[in-house]
């Protein structure tokens, strides 16, 4: 769980290096700045401040996976400022559900072939409706509205985030004890976000 949590939240480094690479959006001190202060707020939060837990980590094949998701993520988040194609942000989303499901329906075959199917009861139609209208559809529809308005590099910062929305909720849902490590990993994220938001002074 912590190796993944750390692996996503390069992203918005390797976004920057794409941006970079293929001379899409230029980089300045401060996202650079920014990008770092956050990553240190998020290894703040999920590590506990304990060092050890860093030090301690293991990588296992599925893993490799998560590298490669990453990756994709990235130069898609920084392709899509590349703007080559006249199409809108509805017609790009159904283009890639659309190869999803292409690439996803011979899995999906197989599994049907070796006997496993889904129980369609309410629980799984109103999780599949969740999964399907907010991660699914409105996510993916204001990431690309975000990087469309405020660029590819400043975007990825935000992705930050996540672990503070997910303390907030194991506070409010599970009842967890707010601590220190995550006030100064919050003060560190924000900070950082702020920083990449600022412009530079050379233009």
């Amino acid at each position: 769980m912590i190796s993944g949590v750390l692996m996503i939240s390069t992203i918005p480094v390797m976004i920057i290096v794409f941006c970079w690479l293929l001379k899409i959006e230029k980089t300045n001190i401060y996202q650079i700045l920014g990008v770092i202060f956050s990553l240190l707020g998020v290894v703040f939060i999920i590590t506990k401040a304990n060092l050890s837990i860093l030090l301690n980590l293991n990588f296992n094949k599925g893993d490799l996976w998560m590298v490669v998701a990453m990756f994709s993520w990235a130069l898609y988040s920084a392709l899509l400022r590349k703007k080559k194609f006249e199409i809108s942000q509805l017609s790009l989303l159904q283009t890639i559900i659309s190869a999803g499901l292409v690439f996803l329906l011979p899995a999906y075959l197989i599994e049907l072939s070796l006997g496993y199917k889904a129980n369609v009861d309410l629980p799984f139609i109103l999780t599949l409706s969740y999964v399907v209208l907010f991660p699914g559809l409105a996510s993916f529809i204001l990431w690309i509205k975000g990087i469309s308005i405020i660029g590819s590099n400043r975007s990825g910062i935000f992705l930050h985030l996540i672990p503070i929305f997910s303390t907030m909720m194991a506070i409010i849902i599970f009842k967890e004890k707010f601590m220190i490590y995550h006030l100064i990993g919050a003060i560190l994220i924000i900070t950082g976000i702020i920083l990449s938001s600022k412009k530079s002074t050379n233009g």
